[in-house]
């Protein structure tokens, strides 16, 4: 049974009650059964691993209804032709961006790895978690053996993404799963369609991104000339 909605509020400084109420309903619903503990609490969204019925870890993404930049939300989802005519209410824009991740998943999935989305509701979105026993360590906090290798494997994925008609728009060692030695993308809140009248803007920013963290090992030749395979069309 799913837990009671007081035992979540050990957390009565990261859970607002309207996300109480929207936890309570996902795990009465039989999405999950019981929250297992935080992996991240920041200013704009909280991560916790929860277990489901038939003892699974899943991740649950909790944006915060009242620090979140919903601004800086809004700028990015005005600029997505599927959002166009969304108006500017601060909590409409946190559901539509909790939508907008969810959507942006599900569409990056069909040609790279990425955690796979399960349902969202409200300001909450629950997916896979990438990793068994614990979370996949983001690339910032373990580097890959085979770094060059690896940085192939990043714009080879870029690349797919651009072929799914998206650009991730925030990647960097913050945003990249090193699992097993593959890189896993997350994070897809900012993510954008291709066609955005911005997106090459993002895409070219990825790659500044990526160049800044790679070349510290490859040097800046070769993390240059390596990323000279992916490029926005």
């Amino acid at each position: 049974m799913p837990r009671n909605k007081e035992e979540w509020k050990v957390y009565k400084n990261v859970f607002s009650e309207f996300s109480l109420r929207t936890l309570f309903k996902l795990s009465s619903e039989g999405h999950f059964e019981e929250l297992i503990g935080p992996i991240a609490l920041g200013k704009e969204a909280n991560i916790f691993t929860a277990r489901t019925k038939d003892e699974k870890v899943i991740i649950i993404k909790i944006y915060r209804l009242e620090n979140c930049n919903f601004n800086q939300m809004y700028s990015y989802i005005k600029t997505d032709p599927r959002y166009m005519t969304f108006r500017n209410h601060r909590r409409s824009v946190i559901f539509a961006w909790t939508q907008r991740e969810f959507k942006n998943l599900l569409k990056a999935r069909e040609k790279i790895r990425v955690p796979s989305p399960i349902t969202y509701k409200n300001n909450i979105l629950l997916m896979e978690q990438i990793g068994e026993d614990e979370p996949a360590p983001m690339l910032k906090d373990k580097m890959p053996k085979n770094t060059e290798e690896f940085l192939k494997k990043i714009i080879y994925n870029m690349q797919k993404l651009l072929e799914a008609g998206i650009v991730h728009g925030d990647l960097s060692e913050f945003n990249i799963l090193n699992y097993k030695e593959e890189p896993v993308f997350i994070d897809f809140s900012q993510a954008t369609l291709s066609k955005s009248y911005n997106a090459k803007e993002l895409f070219e920013r990825d790659k500044q991104n990526i160049q800044r963290c790679f070349q510290k090992v490859l040097g800046k030749e070769k993390t240059q000339e390596l990323l000279l395979d992916v490029s926005f069309q």
